[in-house]
């Protein structure tokens, strides 16, 4: 155990600056076993052809993926969900037949791809249980606002394998639903069932996952490392630069030739925290997406968002578990205050009343934590990262239906929420989110109760009522698109100065 330890120690330390706003999705026994597999999600929107006429469904698809694998290995989907959502005014035609519960079979068409190459996979025979239909709402068919259903289908899909090496991507196509309506008495009713073809809405990212495909390789052999005999490719040089000055490399292996001789003593250790005064540095970039607002059936632009870096002010490299992690912080920065610029959205209240307001979230308590976890014993070196920001959103210069609504100087959630975005990455070749290089986030935040809302009278139910979130995971979905970071060791860098990203829906 000891020399094994010795030897892992002496190995090479990453050191790419790296990293995503991700978050982990699971408690994982080891650092090999989180970086061999990623939990992936994209949420879409579909045009399904119902009884009532064309009706848009929001659907969430999921699947835990591995991150990277040979040309003809079978790859097979894990954990897959289709959760879709069905508008009060789809259900219709359920109330009609006296149903109780809804079921259904659902069959989603996904194209893998590698190269220009594709092929499509079935995903069939995916089922939820069958689930109580709500009460209904409002008028015939018209709906309030309330009443949807979420329907959330499971089950095994085929394995897939790619035989050319590349960056290989699942996307989700069309979506069939075989839905059953039953009665009270668990019988079907008359007539028992419809089916429905779904297609996606133009103008989304469909992008479900990448894969990174490598070519035939002896899987027993020990992943290469840069410097080593057998190098693993550089970043493109056109990138920010990710390497640290040589006096903090001798600074580093004087470190590890310490930690070396404390293993005698510890051999089953050996984790080396690098001083952050050694290769801390600072970085500017641009953030911009949407947040989706699921009970306002509608979505607010989100930046451009100034971020000030602080990257690496924890680096602790172990060599044992074959882990780099990476602790930076960052804040917003708008005219000097800690916020993201005020939007200006419209929204439909309770799914028919027109709502304009202009919302700011401002950043509180202490920066943003990004944290970077990198498996250093695999050749793409992957990459997960989390990002949590404490956040309260205020409400200002509100109109319903084009009539100004006073809701005072002081509307905003009675206390911050947490908001938690993700993304995955791979240092070699580059691809995926990183933070040095930007990319796209996503996640999801939950929304407290208002308060302060209102001059002449207490308005704080109705917004609490419009927008908060109890809870639910698919309220509030947020993706945001990160530009490349300007680092300031760096400043004539082809990313310096920071430039604004498009936001992508």
């Amino acid at each position: 155990m000891t020399v094994d330890a010795r030897a892992a120690a002496r190995r090479p330390i990453h050191w790419a600056v790296g990293g995503a706003l991700v978050v982990a999705t699971a408690l994982v026994p080891s650092a090999e076993s989180a970086a061999a597999e990623q939990k992936s999600e994209v949420a879409l929107r579909y045009t399904c052809p119902f009884p009532s006429g064309p009706e848009e469904v929001d659907v969430v698809v999921s699947a835990v993926l591995p991150t990277s694998a040979r040309t003809g290995e079978e790859i097979r989907p894990g954990q897959v969900a289709v959760e879709v959502t069905l508008p009060p005014t789809a259900l219709a035609r359920f109330g009609d037949l006296d149903a109780a519960t809804l079921s259904a079979v659902a069959r989603l068409t996904v194209r893998n791809s590698v190269g220009d190459k594709s092929a499509d996979a079935s995903w069939q025979d995916l089922t939820p249980p069958p689930t109580d239909l709500p009460e209904p709402g409002g008028g015939e068919g018209d709906g309030d606002g309330q009443g949807a259903l979420t329907l959330t289908a499971t089950g095994d899909v085929p394995t897939v394998s790619f035989g050319s090496p590349g960056r290989a991507t699942l996307t989700p196509d069309a979506l069939a639903l075989a839905l059953t309506s039953l009665t009270e008495a668990g019988e079907p009713t008359t007539p028992p069932g419809l089916d429905v073809a779904c297609a996606p809405a133009p103008g989304q990212e469909p992008e479900l996952a990448a894969i990174a495909i490598r070519g035939d390789q002896d899987p027993t052999a020990p992943a290469p490392r840069p410097g080593e005999s057998d190098p693993v490719p550089e970043p493109t040089p056109t990138r920010p630069a990710e390497g640290l000055p040589p006096s903090a490399r001798e600074k580093i292996d004087a470190l590890t030739e310490k930690r070396l001789q404390a293993l005698e003593d510890d051999p089953g250790s050996c984790p080396i925290e690098i001083p952050p005064e050694w290769v801390m540095t600072t970085a500017e970039t641009y953030a911009a997406g949407y947040a989706n607002a699921a009970k306002l059936d509608g979505a607010a632009a989100l930046g451009p968002a100034f971020m000030k870096v602080v990257l690496n002010k924890r680096y602790i490299n172990d060599s044992c578990a074959s882990t780099v992690d990476v602790s930076s912080e960052v804040d917003f920065d708008y005219e000097g205050k800690r916020q993201l610029p005020p939007t200006k959205a419209t929204f439909l209240s309770y799914g028919f009343m027109p709502t304009t307001a202009t919302m700011t979230l401002e950043q509180v308590g202490p920066p943003a934590a990004i944290h970077t976890h990198t498996v250093t014993n695999t050749p793409t070196y992957p990459e997960e990262t989390t990002v949590t920001a404490q956040l309260v959103m205020r409400l200002s210069d509100v109109e319903v239906n084009g009539v100004p609504l006073d809701v005072g100087p002081d509307c905003r959630t009675e206390r911050p929420f947490e908001q938690v975005l993700k993304g995955y990455g791979q240092s070699y070749p580059p691809a995926g989110y990183l933070v040095a290089y930007g990319g796209t986030l996503t996640g999801y935040a939950h929304i407290p109760p208002f308060k302060g809302c209102g001059v002449t009278e207490d308005l704080d139910p109705i917004f609490t009522s419009a927008i908060s979130s109890p809870g639910k995971k698919a309220d509030n979905y947020t993706k945001m698109t990160q530009a490349p970071l300007c680092v300031a060791t760096n400043p004539e860098g082809p990313d310096c100065p920071p430039r604004k990203p498009k936001p992508e829906r």
